[in-house]
């Protein structure tokens, strides 16, 4: 995506002196391949992992190792200064805390002190160091500047360790930074606010082999879960039955079937400032589960299936809100019929639901599932409709995001 002169984006990709040193490389990979101007700012400890050589390659730049580098150009200052993003990955204990206290001891410090773009720092550590109270200190006050320091995942670390503290993959890492270039600044406008958002389409199993489901991919909720985590919320993530990997400091909760995504809802909602219902669920289930595979008989008749309805999650969340002064967003995937145009169902849906918001997109060939691009019309409790053209369903994500931001901020306004 080109910057505003015209230009291909310029990234700073910081690496600090841990192991997953190693992990920077995909991401540099990524970062170059999709088009953007990548240069890297390793740490003198961070060479020790992964050599200088490898870094240029990569990145099809030389390396910008010290402060002393090339003095007439004032590398410490200039690298801040020009750049559109600056993500460091990995983010060790020690560079949080150089970060949290404004240290400009080397290079990559100093690049941090005077970047004036959005800044992305990607920790990775041992979970005792992750969770040491002045690495949490040393968090949110990074946090309280609008830096976006991702939530490191969990897992196998170094040594025959596991849990929380491991560096999040690449590609995930390369998604969050698309999602903060596509927006094109870091605002933090999420930060603080604890959001839900459900995905991907639940399944009502027939018997052990068969189910009834849908066609959603969930990567219109996983935008959405990638580009609040981009704006400094809190994600919880409930996805159901998608083959997406998870994103990058989101937290997800796995669920089948419809009854499973109400209880993770009513379990997650209460703490949530924003519920974005974006998953789709069965509107109805088989009476009754056969325990065993069920045969074919014969070659001409079939098994009669009844079905009964599942509880309707969106409207429950709408009559009756967890949580005062929370927004709640529903989708209606839509087509126009003799009765009314999609359009018209969606209003009339928004009004049944007893949502804040209902984004509304008229599926077909090539438009809502299954597709990386989408189109929508934003509907509101209070009259307002926003049309999003065709664009990706990152972009209209934020679309989202901005409508949810904008009501909460005029509750905020009111409460005052």
């Amino acid at each position: 995506m080109p910057s505003a002169t015209g230009a291909a984006p310029r990234v700073i990709l910081g690496v600090a002196g841990g192991i997953a040193a190693y992990k920077a490389c995909m991401l540099l990979r990524d970062l170059v391949e999709a088009g953007y101007d990548v240069h890297v700012v390793p740490t003198p400890s961070a060479l020790r992992f992964v050599g200088e050589a490898t870094w240029a390659a990569l990145s099809r730049h030389p390396v910008h190792t010290r402060v002393w580098d090339d003095v007439h150009e004032v590398p410490h200052v200039r690298l801040g200064q020009t750049a559109d993003l600056v993500v460091v990955a990995p983010a060790t204990a020690d560079l949080l805390a150089r970060a949290a206290h404004g240290h400009a001891d080397d290079l990559l410090t100093s690049t941090l002190l005077t970047a004036r773009c959005p800044v992305v720092l990607a920790p990775a550590m041992h979970t005792e160091m992750w969770e040491h109270p002045a690495t949490r200190a040393n968090v949110a006050t990074l946090r309280e500047r609008g830096v976006l320091v991702v939530e490191p995942a969990e897992g196998r670390l170094t040594g025959e360790d596991s849990g929380k503290g491991r560096l999040p993959e690449p590609e995930r890492l390369f998604e969050l930074c698309e999602a903060v270039l596509a927006r094109g600044s870091l605002e933090s406008d999420l930060a603080g606010r604890h959001v839900l958002v459900t995905a991907g389409g639940t399944r009502e199993y027939l018997d052990p082999v068969r189910f009834l489901g849908n066609r959603s991919s969930g990567r219109q909720g996983y935008a959405l879960a990638t580009t609040a985590a981009a704006r400094g919320a809190q994600v919880t993530l409930i996805s159901a039955n998608p083959a997406l990997p998870e994103p990058a400091g989101v937290s997800v909760v796995p669920v089948v079937s419809t009854r499973d995504l109400r209880e993770a809802v009513r379990a997650a909602a209460p703490a949530a400032d924003a519920v974005v219902m974006a998953a789709a669920p069965a509107d109805f289930r088989p009476a009754t589960y056969a325990e065993h595979k069920i045969k074919k008989t014969d070659e001409t008749s079939a098994p009669t299936v009844t079905l009964v309805q599942n509880p309707d999650v969106l409207a429950e969340l709408g009559r009756a809100r967890p949580r005062p002064g929370q927004i709640v967003v529903g989708f209606a995937a839509e087509t126009g019929d003799d009765t009314a145009s999609a359009l018209e169902h969606g209003r009339a849906k928004l009004a049944r639901k007893g949502c804040d918001l209902l984004v509304m997109n008229e599926v077909g060939p090539g438009r809502g599932f299954e597709s990386p691009e989408n189109e929508a019309v934003i509907l509101g409790a209070d009259g307002t409709e926003v049309t999003v053209p065709r664009t990706s369903k990152q972009l209209l994500a934020h679309r989202i995001w901005d409508e949810v931001v904008t009501r909460l901020s005029k509750q905020e306004g009111a409460r005052a």
